[in-house]
């Protein structure tokens, strides 16, 4: 796993992963996610509840959706969704290996915490599928899928909060250095 992605640091490769990932997700963010909440009534839907949600709130969401909205989630956000998890994973692991190197530090046990957002991205499928199954059995929809995709959601919350977190600690680090050998 580390040469694999040793091999795949080359700056153009991780820009090009970085630009489709977030090419995916802005699209999300301006047309699909919008056009569900059209139909919402202002309720957040489930992939944007980090703190993950009940089987209340699902059936409300659900059927305040109505059977166009609730299409629109399944056919327009979710395929995009299916798409997004594998890139937030594999650009976001690259890079954070891409600035280890740059550190000296992807050798060490630091290189583990590239593997976060493969995590964050797995538990994303695991959210998508429930949803999915979610969206397909409404309104036969039982507490246990609610409670499993709700899990799915928090934890994927979590691993790409400390992502983000260690992104950031590692960027500051290495600006440090930046501007510690300048001044040298």
């Amino acid at each position: 796993m580390r040469e694999c992605i040793k091999r795949n640091i080359k700056g153009k490769t991780v820009l090009l992963l970085f630009i489709l990932c977030n090419t995916v997700y802005g699209i999300m963010l301006i047309i699909t996610i919008p056009e569900i909440m059209k139909f919402s009534g202002d309720m957040k839907i489930l992939d944007m509840m980090p703190t993950g949600y009940d089987v209340q709130y699902v059936s409300t969401l659900f059927n305040t959706l109505g059977t166009t909205g609730r299409d629109s989630y399944l056919y327009h956000q979710l395929p995009l969704d299916l798409i997004y998890p594998f890139l937030f994973g594999i650009s976001s692991c690259l890079i954070l290996a891409y600035f280890l190197n740059k550190l000296g530090k992807l050798e060490s046990s630091l290189f583990y915490l590239c593997l976060l957002p493969l995590l964050s991205g797995l538990f994303d499928y695991g959210e998508n599928i429930g949803i999915i199954n979610m969206l397909k059995d409404y309104p036969n929809i039982s507490t246990l899928q609610v409670q499993t995709t709700s899990f799915f959601t928090v934890v994927k919350s979590v691993f790409t909060t400390i992502y983000f977190i260690i992104l950031i600690i590692t960027l500051l680090a290495l600006a440090k250095n930046k501007l510690f050998t300048r001044k040298v």
